[in-house]
């Protein structure tokens, strides 16, 4: 079968199609016919070599799919050493989610890990309470478009931000109340919770707006490694901070995360929330949708087609 190959570190010349065994099914695992690939920043850093848990070289990344199994459609996770960007991918069944009926695959595919990196952590980490203005960093991509939806939803007022304010009208038309490019966080009006997807500076630059009793929740760093908050400042402040990484959760607390796949796809079904998707690329062009999200240059979601 054909995949993408990621067969070093470096540019994105290093992802490359060639044909590849085909995957085996162990046990409570199935084969899906893979008909879109989600593509994550972590796929990006794995492949510049700056990921904290590196894969053996060659690999096949990709950690979410959508497909078809057995004539049914279907998405969720491929754990484990990834291999989604492929024609077919060994898929855990406890991990496979149905697809809703007037979805695309593409749409499958942007799903599972954008809405759950949103949903748990804004469920889970802090309350929502009606009308609460939450921050929401990165706000046009595929987490921050589902954080945005997902804290309307909850009755809160999300406030967008992004790097360019051509990014800005996408969280806008999904419900953000107030949206601003990341140099004018500064002039917000203070916030109960920051949801932040960008770590350095901007993390940094957001805890200074959480009111007392507020928290904000770390879950990226695109835009560098978190600086150190010293508890002193954090209890003079009366605020709380919170980290949040899926990957993890998802070996410790498998329960909880299950249970929280099938919350936020009836929130789905129900047309509360939508996944966005922003390109769909062909495998053979693998390396320029890695392009567009290594320069800043996407939002929602980006998919590739096998």
């Amino acid at each position: 079968m054909r995949a993408a190959v990621l067969t070093g570190v470096g540019g994105p010349e290093q992802l490359v199609v060639q044909d590849v065994p085909e995957p085996e099914a162990a046990d409570g695992q199935s084969i899906v016919d893979v008909r879109a690939a989600g593509i994550n920043f972590a796929d990006v850093l794995i492949r510049l070599g700056m990921y904290p848990q590196m894969p053996e070289l060659p690999a096949v990344l990709g950690s979410e799919v959508a497909g078809e199994l057995d004539g049914a459609r279907v998405m969720g996770f491929a754990r484990g050493e990834g291999g989604g960007y492929a024609e077919r991918v060994a898929v855990d069944r406890r991990w496979l989610l149905p697809l809703p009926n007037r979805a695309s695959f593409a749409e499958g595919a942007a799903f599972p890990m954008a809405f759950l990196t949103a949903w748990i952590p804004l469920t889970e980490l802090v309350r929502i309470a009606f009308g609460a203005r939450v921050l929401i960093t990165a706000a046009a991509g595929a987490v921050g478009t589902a954080a945005v939806q997902i804290v309307r939803a909850l009755n809160g007022k999300p406030i967008a931000a992004a790097g360019s304010a051509e990014k800005l009208e996408l969280p806008r038309s999904l419900g953000a109340v107030e949206a601003v490019t990341y140099d004018a966080i500064g002039e917000l009006e203070p916030v109960d919770a920051v949801f932040d997807l960008v770590g350095g500076e901007i993390f940094a630059a957001s805890l200074s707006l959480v009111k007392p009793l507020g928290t904000a929740i770390a879950v990226g760093y695109a835009g560098g490694l978190w600086a150190d908050v010293s508890p002193t400042w954090l209890v003079g402040r009366n605020i709380g901070v919170h980290g949040f990484y899926l990957g993890r959760l998802l070996a410790r607390s498998p329960d909880l995360v299950e249970r929280a796949a099938k919350d936020v796809l009836r929130l789905w079904e129900g047309g509360a929330v939508r996944p966005i998707v922003g390109a769909e690329f062909p495998l053979e062009q693998a390396g320029d949708a890695h392009r567009l999200i290594e320069e800043r240059k996407s939002t929602g979601k980006v998919v590739l087609v096998p």
